[in-house]
């Protein structure tokens, strides 16, 4: 399967902090993803971008804080995150990028 253009707007960027470190020794990456995806439009991204097979994936909404930005009033915007599990034997590299 070949990687769409669709394919990389729906799949944002790696998420690399400590808890996405361990989430990934059981074979799981996390992602940052578009707020209109769905769990199957995520699972056919990540196996056509990253040549892998997905066993799960698994979807948490953030939503954004009110937050102070130099003395002012902002919010910060709403966050989707896909906890991806991978089938036994795939490994995608998150530090190298696409």
């Amino acid at each position: 399967m070949s990687a769409k253009p669709e394919h990389y707007d729906l799949i944002k960027k790696p998420i690399i902090t400590e808890k996405a470190t361990m989430v990934s020794e059981n074979g799981a990456v996390v992602f940052q993803v578009a707020m209109n995806a769905s769990k199957p439009m995520i699972k056919e991204a990540v196996e056509a971008v990253f040549g892998v097979k997905v066993k799960a994936v698994n979807t948490v909404v953030t939503k954004g804080k009110a937050k102070k930005f130099r003395g002012r009033a902002g919010e910060r915007s709403d966050k989707k995150k896909a906890y991806v599990t991978l089938e036994e034997g795939n490994t995608i590299d998150v530090a190298t990028g696409l």
